[in-house]
Parts: structure tokens; sequence; C-alpha cells
């Protein structure tokens, strides 16, 4: 069932010309610094997995959710502002959202990317190669966890498959969030990690101030 039909009037429909997407719940909160820290040290390092058989397709994004919307839409509504869906859908139509990489705002839908934290093809060559089917769509489509977030197209296309080791948000306050959700997901789906990428993971962790 699309958003627009939960929850919402008619009149409320009429009068905008657009419906207001509801409510979601807040972004997953990041762990504490203390935590994160634990999980880093409790990552497993390994030499990277063999990237043969890899596909963005075997993650099943963005697959339905129980209200009938893609995960992507969710994400939209739940980290977007003033977010409009066209009627009856679940596609927004207008709003803004802002991208932590690169501390930008984001005010057309279609330049409103969402960005896997820790990235499909890095997933896969730190242990997802060896997961089910059902394993890899719940990872793909994780919003339990601080895996998915609003990133504007340049700062998604600069990360592109690249963990910390290669890149980090340009936006250094981003920084201590960045750390603590990385570590995080890999630690809660038992991802390895590097040597190069749990050093820079580290150093992050050290802009935190709480």
């Amino acid at each position: 069932m699309p958003r627009a039909a939960l929850g919402l009037s008619a009149a409320a429909v009429i009068v905008v010309g657009l419906s207001a997407a509801p409510a979601l719940a807040e972004p997953p909160a990041p762990p504490s610094t203390s935590t994160a820290r634990a999980e880093l040290t409790a990552l497993t390092v390994a030499t990277p997995h063999s990237m043969d058989g890899y596909a963005r397709d075997k993650f099943s994004i963005w697959a339905k959710q129980p209200d009938g919307c893609t995960t992507r839409q969710e994400v939209l509504a739940r980290d977007g502002k003033d977010v409009q869906d066209k009627p009856g859908s679940c596609q927004p139509a207008s709003g803004s959202w802002y991208s932590a990489y690169d501390d930008a705002t984001v005010t057309d839908v279609a330049q409103a990317t969402i960005d896997h934290m820790v990235p499909l093809a890095e997933a896969w060559r730190s242990g997802a190669d060896t997961w089910t089917a059902d394993q890899r769509k719940a990872f793909g489509n994780d919003l339990k966890d601080p895996q998915l977030l609003i990133a504007s197209e340049s700062s998604n296309s600069s990360k592109s498959d690249s963990g910390p080791a290669d890149w980090k948000p340009t936006n250094h306050a981003f920084w201590c969030t960045y750390a603590k959700d990385y570590t995080h997901i890999k630690s809660v789906w038992k991802l390895t990690t590097t040597d190069g990428e749990k050093k820079a993971l580290a150093s992050m962790l050290d802009t935190c101030t709480n």
C-alpha cells in the first residue's frame, strides 16, 4: 500500500496536489565511541576475497518493504525534509535531503542517491560472497542498522566501492559518525577488515569528542 494511503485524508492530498510522506523513524543512531572502538578491535583482519561472481543485483536492491514502498523510497522519506510524494505513490516529488559526506543539501530527488555505508562490493570481498541470497538481500536493504544514507551524486560517485582505507568524506565533521557506523555494520554482519582499513577507522574514531 503506498504511503499516501496511510493515515492521509483525501482533503489533504487535494489541497497540496501531492501527498505528504508520513513521518518515519529516525535513521539508526551510531553506537557510542567506546562501543565502536570495542567493535573495531574485535573485527577479524583477513585478506580480501576474490570479486569473482560479484554483481550488485545479487543484493536485490531496492526491495519492496511491507508497506509496498521500495527501500530507496523509504530512506528518502525517512531522511528527507518536507518530503511530498506523488499522489497515490511512494515516490517523492519534492523535498530536500542532506548529504553528510560532503555537507551538501540536495533539492532534486533525482540527485539524492542512497549509499550503502559499507559498499556492496566491499561486503562481497569481506565475507558476503559466502552468504545466502536472503542474507545478501537483507544486507542490501538494511533499514535496522546505519547502513543506508543519503548522499549527493558527486560524493556517492567519489566513494564508489571504496572503504575508508581509500576514501574518506570531504566533510571532516562527519568522520566520527562515518567510522562508528562503518565499524558497526562490519561488526553486526561479521564482515572482515584489513590492516589499512582498521587503521583508517581508528584514526577517524580519534576525531570523536564523546
